[in-house]
């Protein structure tokens, strides 16, 4: 079977990429740097700049795929870019979505596939709302063969998944947990997520590849392991060695104080969300997600351990989490006293 990935090496492509060439899959990647050392030998890359039509038709010259997985399409015009380049060259288009576009505020906790795409919080759910809606008009219309994957809360071995904490230098709030400093959890710490290994996330990815079935469909693939944000920053505490001090504050009050957190909390994890992943193991017989989270963030505190140079903190994150502890202890502090008075 030939693949083509745009893009390749993030953190759920890289498992993605490494399966199928487990799996014998002949994987070209068309990415715009030069080859990635994390990209094994077995795959072709061809280098060219997804945003340049022009240059990605000459580089692909009259290859054609049976399927073609567009890792860095987020708005509607990156996916009106891909059905001009790709209509006649591949069996099947799948797009990287996100479970952030199911309904939120939730009316049901429990999502499945059929779960009302809404999100008035995130433009960026937005955008892959509109693009999903674009990609199925062109499928009912006129053929184009779409399948949709919405991944939630994906991490591997660069990545410490906590609700607040610096998404590109993520070994910050590892760092404050072991200097035993404060870290933020949104709400009061009991809504209930679900976190995803991306090794999970790639056998069911992998697994629908090819798939005629899947053609008009779409898919959540995540672990079937739920925990309260509590059990999450817990777990990742004590698979650094230390027991984390964490302070409950409320998703609006957070919102307010850093608005770039409203999309991220507000219109994604501060809801309780579980996922029904009865689908997915329909269409690929034999999916389960195996690595629980307990063993998934040990190997990633080993990866942060094991080099200084990847143990960057951000600073100017840790600045304004202390602050905005300060300002809500102290308010606390003071509506108690007025009370009491």
């Amino acid at each position: 079977m030939k693949v083509l990935f745009i893009g390749g090496t993030g953190i759920i492509s890289t498992a993605c990429t490494k399966l199928a060439v487990e799996r014998g899959i002949e994987l070209t990647l068309l990415r715009r740097g030069q080859r990635a050392a994390s990209i094994p030998d077995a795959v072709r890359t061809l280098a060219a700049d997804i945003a340049d039509e022009a240059a990605v038709a000459r580089a692909l010259g009259d290859r054609k795929f049976d399927a073609i997985v567009d890792w860095i399409a987020f708005t509607p015009a990156d996916v009106e870019r891909d059905i001009r380049l790709f209509r006649d060259r591949t069996v099947q288009y799948i797009f990287i979505s996100s479970a952030s576009a199911y309904q939120r505020p939730v009316s049901q906790y429990f999502i499945t596939e059929s779960t009302p795409l809404a999100n008035p919080y995130w433009q960026y759910s937005r955008d892959k709302i509109a693009c999903e809606e674009r990609l199925m008009k062109e499928y009912r219309e006129r053929g184009f063969p779409i399948t949709i994957v919405r991944p939630s809360l994906t991490y591997g071995d660069t990545q410490i998944v906590l609700a607040v904490n610096n998404w590109q230098k993520p070994y910050t709030a590892l760092d404050r947990m072991r200097r035993g400093k404060k870290v933020i959890v949104p709400g009061d710490g009991s809504s209930l997520w679900v976190v995803t290994h991306n090794s999970d996330f790639a056998q069911g990815l992998v697994g629908l590849l090819g798939s005629s079935q899947a053609i008009g469909h779409a898919f959540h693939i995540t672990s079937d392991e739920v925990l309260t944000w509590d059990q999450i920053y817990t777990i990742t505490a004590r698979a650094a060695g230390v027991e984390p001090r964490i302070v409950h504050i409320a998703s609006d009050f957070l919102g307010a104080c850093l608005p770039d957190l409203v999309g991220s909390l507000t219109g994604d994890k501060s809801s309780s969300v579980v996922f029904d992943n009865s689908k997915i193991k329909r269409f690929v017989p034999g999916y389960c997600a195996r690595v629980s989270f307990t063993e998934g963030i040990a190997r990633t505190v080993a990866w942060f351990d094991a080099a200084a140079e990847r143990q960057v903190v951000d600073e100017q994150a840790n600045a304004a989490w202390d602050k905005i502890i300060a300002a809500y202890e102290n308010g606390l502090e003071d509506a108690m006293h007025r009370l009491q008075r």
